[in-house]
């Protein structure tokens, strides 16, 4: 027992320096997808309320089907469907896009979910005050639906680094995609992928512990 604790150490230790470098690719996948996916979330929101019929129906269908379709189906597509298409994309940008894609169409739901319960009465009152629907939207609907959205963004940014985990299935070398390889070389596969999801709770924590310091300072603002 002693002697496979003390071998999976050293394979550990050996594995180190990639390891740090899956971590790396691991926090800035996570940081990338959840910026660009908060981003066209936002659009997104927006053209939801539009009053005409065409674009609402065709963002409820864009919500829907990102929504509903499971994420690898979505990376598969793009991994192994573009290049029929004489389209080539990196690893990473591939995950980029699909994963922008699906945390758009939840943040876009969120930030919906958010506005309903929101009064309309600012709205009137700026609407019979000139104001555009584009300043009604900048200055009163989006600053109050993002506050109130902030625990819901903030699960949503923990789950997309759960979920980075499924680019090593595009050859993408992050945290995930370098504990395989660990795992794969010395076969301890309990105490490696132990260890890997120690390393997400630690990261998920961050997260969470980062976003609890901004929803207090927006309360006391």
């Amino acid at each position: 027992m002693a002697s496979n604790l003390l071998s999976f150490y050293h394979d550990f230790l050996d594995q180190w320096p990639l390891i740090i470098r899956g971590i790396g690719a691991t926090i800035g996948l996570t940081v990338a997808m959840s910026l660009t996916g908060f981003l066209l979330g936002i659009v997104v929101f927006y053209f939801s309320l539009s009053r005409r019929p065409k674009v609402a129906r065709f963002v409820e269908r864009y919500k829907s089907f990102f929504i509903g379709t499971p994420l690898i189906c979505i990376i598969y597509i793009l991994y192994y469907g573009l290049p029929q298409l004489a389209i080539r994309l990196t690893p990473f940008e591939v995950t980029l896009l699909g994963f922008t894609l699906n945390i758009a169409a939840y943040n876009a739901a969120y930030l919906l979910t958010a506005y309903n319960g929101m009064d309309k009465t600012q709205i009137e009152a700026a609407a019979a005050q000139g104001f555009s629907p584009a300043q009604i939207y900048l200055w009163i609907i989006l600053p109050q639906v993002l506050r109130s959205s902030i625990p819901a963004l903030t699960n949503q940014v923990i789950y997309n680094l759960k979920d980075s985990s499924l680019a090593f299935l595009v050859q993408y070398p992050e945290l995930f995609a370098r504990m395989q390889e660990l795992a794969a070389g010395n076969f301890e596969f309990f105490k490696t992928y132990s260890l890997t999801a120690l390393f997400y709770v630690v990261m998920a924590t961050v997260i969470y512990m980062l976003s609890k310091r901004v929803e207090k300072r927006l309360q006391t603002a």
